[in-house]
């Protein structure tokens, strides 16, 4: 799915790829503050979401990554993946938090996730690479700081 994705550069892939087998415990321990899903249709797995608690903070989650297969892009893989993991954190989260591009072929990403109630919380200028801006979208959830911990 990553590789045929045409948003993910090489070196991207291959980060992608390592978060994958830590959350999956492909070829090693899984890793436990890595959470993830799948989503199959027709018996393939045609999208996959990672997410986990976001260190020294109070019930903030990084959504680390999530791809659709493009085949199956537009048909609400991607909506159903986010809900479901927004549905797994509703007791534990009270923010998440997405990184994504400010490179033009992203705005259909950043329009996903304005579209699900994600919001620019900041934006760092070149941050990828000369024009390509790091775009930080956040969300809250239902949960409201209450006492210590990750989660």
């Amino acid at each position: 799915m990553t590789r045929g994705s045409p948003l993910f550069r090489p070196e991207e892939v291959t980060v992608a790829l390592d978060v994958f087998d830590a959350a999956t415990g492909n070829g090693r321990r899984p890793d436990p503050d890595y959470q993830t899903m799948g989503a199959v249709a027709e018996g393939l797995l045609v999208g996959w979401i990672c997410w986990g608690p976001t260190p020294c903070t109070k019930g903030t989650f990084d959504l680390y990554w999530i791809v659709v297969d493009p085949t199956w892009q537009g048909r609400g893989v991607g909506s159903a993946l986010v809900a479901e993991m927004e549905q797994r954190l509703e007791d534990s989260a009270r923010l998440i938090v997405v990184e994504t591009a400010g490179r033009d072929d992203y705005a259909p990403t950043r329009a996903f996730y304005a579209a699900r109630g994600y919001h620019v919380g900041a934006t760092i200028p070149d941050y990828y690479g000369e024009g390509d801006d790091l775009v930080t979208y956040v969300k809250r959830l239902g949960k409201r700081e209450e006492g210590g911990g990750n989660s």
